[in-house]
This record gives structure tokens, sequence and C-alpha cells, in this order.
């Protein structure tokens, strides 16, 4: 007999999640303002999605891992990227 869970498995109660697809838009400012960076991520080929707000040099930075990481997590509740994976004793 298998134990029974404290709460049903939903979407929301996945916390980490595979990074699919990703998306930079910027939006234009006020005149004589900056404009806005957003990063759209898709994660588990749809299943969820999160948009973020960065500034350009975050945007800069995360383009150059997002492009270079062979895999890349997305951790749900604390917003928070995490770029492939090391397997204990390898750098």
């Amino acid at each position: 007999m298998s134990p029974t869970p404290k709460q049903p498995l939903t979407d929301d109660s996945i916390k980490v999640r595979q990074l699919s697809h990703y998306q930079f838009s910027w939006v234009a400012g006020d005149p004589g303002s900056r404009g806005t960076w957003t990063l759209q991520l898709v994660l588990d080929e749809g299943a969820w999605e999160e948009v973020l707000t960065v500034d350009a040099d975050d945007a800069d930075n995360l383009q150059d891992l997002l492009s270079t990481a062979e895999t890349v997590f997305y951790d749900v509740s604390r917003q928070t990227l995490m770029f492939g994976t090391t397997p204990v004793g390898h750098s």
C-alpha cells in the first residue's frame, strides 16, 4: 500500500521547471526615459510561463548565459534561474 500524499500534485505544486524557450522583449518608455526589458520564460514545453522584468545589464548577461547553457532550470517560488548541472566531482 502506497502512502497518501499530503496534497495532490498540481501545476502549482511543481517548484522547479526546465526552461524550454525564452524571448527577450523591449518596450519603449516615455520620451527621454529608458525602456523596459522583459524576459519571457517558457517552462516544461509550455506547461508554465513566467515573465521577468530585467534591466539592460541583466538582459545582456542573461542572454550570454542562456545562449551557452545546455540545461536551464527555473525555481518558480524563488524566481531563480539555474544554469546547467554539474555532477559531483567534476568542474
